[in-house]
C-alpha cells in the first residue's frame, strides 16, 4: 500500500511540475508575442505618422513612456529607426524627435501588362521615390524578362538607391495568380498558362512576390488607408479586373479567382470578349471602349462637351452602372473604380452614381461608389506594398 501511495505521490508531483512548465511556457510565449506586437504597432506609428517623440507614442498607442523608448532604443539599434534633432517645445524639455531610418529599407513593384511595364520605388512609409512607365510589348520568353531586368536595374541606378537596402520586389500580373501551386495559372491577355513564379524571379536579383494586378490595384487603395476596412476594387484599364479587400487582406477564393468582374456576363451574348466567351463586362467597359489613345485626352473632350465623347460616355456608364450595382448587390459594400479610366474619373463619379442609384433596390443613396485615391501605377504601388507589409509583420 504504501508503494502505491509513493507511486501516486510521484505521478501526481511529475504531472503538478509539467502543468507549470507548460503554463511558464505559455507565459512566455504570450510576453513574446506582446512584445513582439508592441513594436510592431510602434514602427507602424513611426511609419505613418514621420516624425515623432516617445512621448507622442505612448499618447498614441497607450504604452508606458519606458516601455515606448525601450521599444524605439531596440528600433534604433535594429538600423530601423534614427533620432533627427529634437521636436518643438511644448514648454519643458525638448523630445527627441524620431523616424524611419533612410537605410531601413525600400521595395520595388513591377506591373506587366500586354504592351507596357511599370516600375515604382517606395520608402517603408509607402512614399514614391520613383516611378516610370515603359512601352515594351509582352512576349513570352527569356529575352522579354532579361529586357525587363535590365530596364529595371536602369530605373534604380538612375533612383541612386543602394540595391543593398532593396527588401524585395513585388510582380503584378493580369491574370490568375495561383499562390499555392506558385504560378501564373492563365492570363488570356498576355497567352501566357502555368506560368511559374520561378520561371519570372530568377530573371531578378531580389526576391520576388507575385500578384494579381487588380488584387495589387487594391491593395494600394486599402492598405494605407484608415477610411475603409472593406471594399471591391474595380480595375478599368485596358482589361477590367476586380478584387475584394478586406480588413488588410485580399480575398483569394477558392481557385484564386475571387473578384474577376471583367468576365461576369453583362449582356447575354453580347459582344466579344478576348477570354473567348460573349458578353462580359471587359467587352462593354474596358478603356479601348472609350478610345484607343491616352484616357486622359478623352477625358478633356468629355469636358468640353464634344458629341462623341458624349455618346460613349454615356454608353459605358450603362453597361458599369449595371456591374457596379450587381456588385454592391452581392456584397453590400464600398466599390472603388481604378484602373485608366478610375483615376480620370473625378469630376464625373455622379454620372455613375446616378444610374447605380436608379437601379438599386434598397436606397438612392449611391456614395458607396468612389474614384480612386491613387492615380497613377497603383498596380505597381500595391505590388510594392505587398513586399512592405510582409516586411512590416517580422518586425
Amino acid at each position: 500500500m504504501e508503494k502505491l501511495y509513493f507511486l501516486w505521490y510521484v505521478i501526481l508531483t511529475k504531472t503538478l511540475l509539467e502543468s507549470m512548465e507548460m503554463k511558464m511556457d505559455k507565459k512566455k510565449i504570450t510576453n513574446m508575442e506582446v512584445k513582439k506586437k508592441n513594436r510592431n504597432d510602434v514602427f507602424r506609428y513611426i511609419c505613418r505618422t514621420g516624425m515623432v517623440s516617445n512621448p507622442d507614442i505612448s499618447y498614441a498607442l497607450k504604452l508606458s513612456l519606458p516601455t515606448a523608448t525601450q521599444i524605439t532604443k531596440e528600433l534604433i539599434e535594429r538600423g530601423l529607426v534614427e533620432e533627427k534633432g529634437e521636436m518643438e517645445s511644448t514648454g519643458g524639455r525638448r523630445a527627441k524627435a524620431l523616424a524611419v531610418s533612410e537605410d531601413a529599407g525600400k521595395a520595388v513593384g513591377l506591373d506587366i501588362t500586354k504592351n507596357h511595364i511599370s516600375m515604382v520605388l517606395t520608402e517603408l512609409t509607402g512614399k514614391i521615390l520613383k516611378y516610370e512607365r515603359i512601352f515594351l510589348p509582352y512576349a513570352a520568353g527569356d529575352g522579354y524578362y532579361l529586357e525587363v531586368c535590365q530596364k529595371l536595374e536602369c530605373f534604380l541606378e538612375d533612383s541612386g538607391c543602394n540595391k543593398e537596402h532593396i527588401l524585395g520586389m513585388g510582380i503584378s500580373f493580369p491574370g490568375i495568380i495561383d499562390l499555392e501551386q506558385e504560378l501564373v495559372a492563365e492570363s488570356h491577355i498576355l497567352g501566357v498558362s502555368a506560368l511559374p513564379f520561378s520561371a519570372v524571379s530568377r530573371f531578378f536579383p531580389y526576391p520576388c512576390y507575385f500578384l494579381n494586378d487588380a488584387n495589387a490595384g487594391a491593395y494600394a487603395e486599402g492598405i494605407q488607408s484608415e477610411r475603409m476596412d472593406r471594399f471591391f476594387y474595380l480595375s478599368l484599364s485596358n482589361t477590367v479586373g476586380g478584387a475584394a479587400y478586406s480588413n488588410g487582406m485580399l480575398e483569394q477564393g477558392r481557385n484564386y479567382r475571387c473578384g474577376e468582374a471583367g468576365h461576369m456576363t453583362v449582356v447575354p451574348d453580347g459582344k466579344a470578349c478576348y477570354c473567348g466567351k460573349y458578353g462580359c463586362l471587359d467587352a462593354y467597359c474596358s478603356a479601348k471602349r472609350l478610345t484607343d489613345g491616352r484616357v486622359e485626352d478623352f477625358f478633356e473632350r468629355l469636358r468640353q462637351g464634344e458629341q462623341e465623347a458624349v455618346r460613349l460616355w454615356e454608353q459605358y456608364t450603362a453597361y458599369l452602372a449595371i456591374a457596379v450595382n450587381n456588385i454592391h448587390m452581392i456584397l453590400d459594400c464600398d466599390v472603388v473604380l481604378g484602373g485608366y479610366v478610375g483615376s480620370c474619373m473625378d469630376g464625373f463619379i455622379r454620372d455613375i452614381q446616378d444610374k447605380v442609384s436608379e437601379r438599386n433596390t434598397f436606397s438612392k443613396d449611391s456614395s458607396f461608389i468612389r474614384a480612386c485615391r491613387h492615380k497613377t501605377g497603383a498596380a505597381a504601388l500595391g505590388a510594392s506594398l505587398k513586399v512592405i507589409e510582409l516586411f512590416m509583420e517580422q518586425v
